[in-house]
């Protein structure tokens, strides 16, 4: 063979690197795998990473789960199982449906990041996990309508006052809210579902005030038809949530919260299947047997009605990097 016709492999590889902004003279050399060498190698093909943070990523990443493989010795079946899992999990995502959320969630990932990522001062509302079922298509209502359909559950209404962590009152702020009917079914669980029910988004007034009217919400299963229900069956949990109301604020000049109350005494406080309950957020409910006042707050039927109050407080931008900093000196 002449050289020639020898360096046209070479030259065709070189040609298809490039077309992909790799140029393989300053790859390092990596061959003749083992146990011992591998990490090192993963890391150093990975060198050339640009992007410094994805490279300290990764490389914890790739630290963390070639440790995991060694000290569980993970046999090619386990290991073909969980890629099995996680594509059955990917295939189970849908527009309306998350199932790696859902996955993080079991697992505590969500409240990890949640806890270290959005940390706040003690004087402000404590923030929790997002869920699978937020949606983008809520209406708009003002404040004292309603966000269900009529029968979608036993009557509540809400209201409280946006405010900051001196008291003032938040005008204008943006607040999401939805939850599951008394069926412990959220409206992207109907397969007839032609709009938003048991969600809305309102604006908190010059006072900071806001109301709506919902329904008591109802403890569900988290989805348990796919390979995440399947999975805590196998784990011995149970796929349940505790009722609760989610809640997501923003407003100009203060941090976004992400998160939900939950209702004294409901038997899933303890074992949510998400980990998303806090002390904080667990409200007692108030029972208004006054049918007149249920007519009044704008309810279709005489009857009695659930009353939550909540005061929901936002922190700044500063505020949250400080209860941060405090929080990462304890996980680090």
């Amino acid at each position: 063979m002449s050289t020639a016709s020898a360096s046209e492999p070479a030259l065709k590889a070189n040609q298809l690197a490039a077309q992909h902004g790799i140029d393989l003279s300053k790859l390092p050399k990596i061959m003749d795998m083992s146990a011992d060498s591998i990490t090192s190698n993963v890391h150093a093909i990975n060198s050339n990473c640009t992007d410094e943070r994805m490279k300290f990523i990764f490389r914890g990443l790739i630290n963390h789960l070639h440790t995991f493989i060694r000290e569980t010795s993970i046999t090619n079946e386990e290991w073909m199982s969980a890629i099995q899992f996680l594509t059955h999990t990917g295939q189970m995502c849908s527009d309306i449906r998350q199932e790696f959320i859902l996955l993080s969630d079991v697992l505590g990932v969500s409240t990890l990041i949640d806890a270290i990522n959005n940390a706040k001062p003690p004087t402000a509302t404590e923030s929790t996990v997002l869920g699978p079922f937020f949606t983008e298509d809520a209406e708009h209502i003002a404040n004292g309508e309603t966000i269900a359909s009529e029968g979608k559950g036993d009557y509540m209404f809400v209201e409280g006052r946006v405010l900051d962590t001196r008291g003032n009152p938040i005008a204008g702020a943006v607040i999401d809210t939805w939850e599951a009917d008394a069926n412990g079914l959220y409206d992207v669980q109907y397969t007839n579902r032609d709009k938003p029910d048991c969600r809305g988004r309102l604006i908190s007034a010059e006072d900071g005030s806001y109301s709506f009217r919902a329904v008591m919400p109802s403890p569900y299963p988290v989805p348990s038809d796919g390979p995440i229900g399947g999975l805590l069956k196998r784990l011995g949990r149970h796929v349940y949530r505790p009722a609760h109301l989610h809640m997501v604020l923003e407003a100009p000049g203060f941090e976004k919260l992400t998160t939900a109350l939950y209702f004294e005494g409901d038997p899933y406080l303890t074992s949510d299947a998400v980990f998303g309950v806090r002390t904080s957020l667990i409200m007692k409910p108030e029972i208004v047997t006054d049918e007149d006042k249920t007519i009044a707050r704008g309810f279709v039927q005489r009857k009695p009605h659930v009353y939550l109050k909540k005061d929901f407080v936002l922190a700044t931008p500063e505020e949250g990097a400080e209860a941060r900093k405090a929080i990462s000196k304890h996980v680090q």
